[in-house]
């Protein structure tokens, strides 16, 4: 197979000349979104330039607790966006979406590492752990902010069944259970949805880069679809156990429903 193009900082820099569209649709529609753009195209360059000198320097170091350290700031990133997208928030919602993402994506991950890629050296090796977790956690934490919002919603917006429920004796489980359903189904069509169309629609980023660096088609396809059902695999475990946890939050032990504690999140936060 060929070896993969070099690219020089001249050619990184025409392909962000592509930019230029996207601030063209915000000028000529007025969305006054040019600043937006600049700054996330600065963040974009600046940020993967900074990850690859950090993977360059793990990958020559390759120590187990310099993978975990990387491994857990990740998480915890990634839980704090997740619960940051929430369109409500509650006490606790922050320790409940990192917890549930490191468990999902933790768990799931080292499946894949220790019993299904078991040609690895050694279980931690950077050039697996760190790209697999990190495409796992950037899909878990959508599942995961999607069943919170839709849960802290549904449950707003059927408070008065909810809590007819539970005058009737119905437990927390029972009386949100509709809600809980909803929001773990609703958490998990982002990545139903992308097993559905992958290969006839979309071409997902990892299978590219692999095809690109020379890699033979059918090992990067069955790459893929070892990425795809660790991403549905931790989705799910994720959506699950926030969604549940958030439950046994909102409802008090006596089975009380306690909706004064979900607030707008504060203007800003994303």
């Amino acid at each position: 197979m060929a070896e993969y193009v070099e690219l020089s900082i001249g050619q990184v820099a025409l392909a962000s000349l592509l930019i230029l569209i996207n601030a063209g649709v915000s000028i000529w529609l007025g969305l006054r979104m040019e600043k937006t753009l600049l700054i996330a195209s600065v963040r974009t360059v600046v940020q993967l330039s900074l990850l690859g000198l950090i993977l360059n320097w793990i990958f020559r170091i390759d120590r187990w607790y310099v993978v975990l350290l990387i491994a857990t700031l990740m998480t915890v990133i990634a839980g704090m966006t997740a619960a940051g997208r929430s369109r409500r928030s509650f006490p606790g919602i922050r320790f409940i979406a990192t917890s549930s993402v490191m468990a999902s994506a933790w768990l799931v991950t080292a499946y894949v590492l220790v019993f299904v890629l078991q040609g690895l050296e050694k279980w931690y090796q950077p050039q697996y752990a760190i790209p697999l977790l990190g495409m796992v956690l950037g899909n878990t934490l959508n599942g995961i902010s999607v069943g919170l919002s839709t849960l802290s919603e549904s449950l707003l917006r059927h408070r008065d069944r909810v809590e007819t429920l539970l005058a009737l004796g119905a437990t927390r489980h029972e009386a949100a259970g509709e809600s809980m359903r909803e929001a773990v189904r609703t958490g998990m069509i982002p990545i139903v949805n992308s097993m559905m169309i992958v290969g006839l629609v979309s071409l997902p980023g990892m299978m590219t880069g692999q095809l690109v660096s020379g890699m033979d088609p059918a090992q990067a396809v069955r790459y893929q679809i070892v990425i795809m059902f660790l991403i549905a695999g931790a989705t799910a475990l994720g959506t699950v156990l926030v969604v549940y946890l958030a439950m046994h939050r909102l409802f008090a032990p006596d089975h009380r429903f306690r909706y004064d504690a979900l607030s707008e999140p504060p203007r800003g936060r994303e």
